[in-house]
C-alpha cells in the first residue's frame, strides 16, 4: 500500500508557539503603583521615628569613638528574663 503526501501542508508545529511568544514580547504591559496620601504620611514617620533615629545616631557615635561599653551581665539577665517568662 502506497501512501501519498496528499493534503500535506507545510506547517511547522512550532509556528503558533513562536507567534504567541513574539506577540507577548511586543506587548509590554507596565505595572502601576498608586500610594494613598495616608500611606505617604506613614512613610514620613512621626515623632517616635525621629526619636528612634536620634538614639541610633548617638549609639553609632559612641561605638565609633570607643565609648560604648558592653555589659555582659545585663545582656545575659535580659536574655534570661525574656526566655524564661
Amino acid at each position: 500500500m502506497k501512501i501519498n503526501n496528499i493534503g500535506r501542508v507545510n506547517v511547522n508545529p512550532y509556528n503558533k508557539q513562536m507567534e504567541k511568544m513574539e506577540k507577548a514580547q511586543n506587548v509590554s504591559k507596565r505595572d502601576k503603583i498608586e500610594i494613598s496620601s495616608e500611606a505617604l504620611e506613614l512613610q514620613k514617620g512621626g515623632p517616635l521615628e525621629i526619636e528612634r533615629q536620634e538614639k541610633v545616631e548617638k549609639l553609632k557615635e559612641k561605638v565609633q569613638s570607643g565609648e560604648y561599653e558592653i555589659k555582659p551581665r545585663e545582656i545575659a539577665k535580659k536574655m534570661y528574663d525574656f526566655w524564661n517568662l
